[in-house]
């Protein structure tokens, strides 16, 4: 009866360290879906001056300010300069926010402040 007793404490034991595995690895994934879902989201002032400046967003824009403040983000940075060709963005870090929009005219002669890093993400 000892032996099946062992037997049994053995399997629970296998299966207390595979739902374990599972429940560390359902994190990760968790942490790794809620990394890809979070985005790039846009202010009331930066959605105002993309449409006043006619800055059209394509998903090839959205991607290259997604990896530049992930990019931003490994940095430790909170607000960031991002620059995109003819485009500048100013982004919050940490909630993922395009603040305000600029295109090549905007960006003449501009002062940028209150920002803690640069991003080239051309």
């Amino acid at each position: 009866m000892n032996a099946q007793i062992h037997k049994v404490d053995g399997a629970t034991s296998h299966v207390r360290n595979v739902i374990s595995a599972r429940r560390a690895a359902g994190a990760d994934f968790s942490a790794m879906l809620k990394d890809r879902v979070r985005g790039v989201k846009f202010s009331a002032h930066a959605q105002a001056r993309l449409k006043s400046r006619n800055i059209e967003m394509t998903p090839e824009i959205m991607g290259k300010l997604d990896k530049a403040m992930n990019g931003a983000e490994k940095k430790g940075s909170k607000d960031s300069l991002v620059l995109l060709s003819d485009l500048a963005f100013i982004v919050n870090v940490p909630n993922r926010t395009v603040v305000t929009a600029m295109d090549g005219e905007s960006l003449r002669e501009n002062v940028f402040t209150n920002i803690d890093s640069a991003v080239i993400a051309d």
